[in-house]
């Protein structure tokens, strides 16, 4: 098995000992992201739909460094610290996923890595 590790400058860098992704053949399996803006590394300012979609253009700058794209994901797992915020992250999936959607996991948990209240990791297969 070999692994290759997957950087690009449009997503936040790694704030811990991680990749931002790791590609094991013509699979990919994409870090957590959370609302960072990558040029600045300070969290994104606004209300929760700006940051999930900060998260996911954090996700798809990843995937395209890897030479894929969002619609070959096949695995998304999503964090949140308020479920009240499912129907909003619906919303903004929406407008990046194409059908069908990938399988999904949304996952309400006590507290995130910067106090932030949205993160989401990834499967993408090439």
């Amino acid at each position: 098995m070999s692994k290759k590790a997957i950087h690009s400058e449009a997503a936040p860098a790694a704030i811990g000992t991680y990749s931002q992704a790791i590609q094991v053949g013509n699979l990919v399996f994409l870090s957590g992201q959370i609302p960072l803006d990558p040029a600045t590394m300070e969290l994104v300012e606004g209300d929760f739909e700006q940051r999930a979609r900060r998260v996911f253009e954090n996700l798809k700058a990843v995937a395209e460094a890897a030479g894929g794209n969002l619609d070959q994901i096949v695995k998304l797992t999503i964090f949140l610290t308020n479920l009240d915020d499912f129907a909003t992250v619906n919303r903004v999936m929406e407008s990046y996923f194409g059908k069908p959607f990938p399988a999904r996991a949304a996952v309400g948990v006590a507290s995130l890595p910067k106090g932030v209240d949205v993160e989401a990791d990834a499967i993408l297969a090439l």
